[in-house]
């Protein structure tokens, strides 16, 4: 079943932010658009290189009034000892989410269950606390966090204007289309 349009399930976890713990729930996700952004494992290989790029390009999703939570199945504990050794995770400003139960993992599908460990899954959360995108790839292959800034654009575009739908490729202040009769077997 497909997550798309449901509202995130219940959840309660400690997080990594900027050097403090703190608590999260799916409480925090509603009021503004979200990110969750899960990955199978701290001190691994293609994780600290997503990680790092969405630090980059953090402030670009700040002032579009999104928020990110990185998950994975370690404690907070873990994401404390790996920001303090990392240069690459140094850089995360953003919430870094314990799952260590697997629960959230499992509430957005995500869980490798014989592994314990987290699919490479980003989800955007509308500020309802509903799924608008869903993205899985396999542990190998690394996710592009501008990308990920243009479908989050393009989400609150189409949630802002009603009756518009942003096509492929489709970059902020660039056309978007208006589904009707008169577009069938025009495009």
């Amino acid at each position: 079943m497909s997550l798309i349009n449901t509202e995130v399930k219940p959840f309660k976890a400690e997080a990594l932010k900027k050097g403090k713990f703190v608590s999260v729930s799916e409480a925090d996700l509603k009021g503004k658009w979200s990110v969750v952004f899960f990955y199978p494992a701290d001190f691994t290989f293609v994780c600290p290189t997503e990680l790092e790029d969405l630090a980059d390009n953090y402030v670009e999703f700040k002032k579009l009034g999104v928020e990110i939570y990185s998950v994975s199945t370690d404690t907070h504990f873990a994401h404390k000892a790996w920001h303090d050794t990392s240069e690459a995770v140094k850089k995360i400003d953003y919430f870094m989410v314990g799952d260590p139960t697997g629960a959230i993992c499992r509430n957005f599908d995500v869980m490798i269950e014989e592994a314990g460990l987290a699919d490479r899954g980003t989800f955007v959360v509308d500020p309802d606390g509903k799924i608008q995108i869903v993205e899985i790839t396999a542990g190998g292959i690394g996710r592009d966090a501008l990308e990920l800034l243009r479908k989050v654009k393009a989400a609150q575009y189409v949630a802002s204007h009603p009756g518009e739908v942003c096509p492929a490729k489709w970059q902020e202040g660039e056309a978007t289309l208006a589904p009707s009769l008169d577009l069938v077997g025009k495009i």
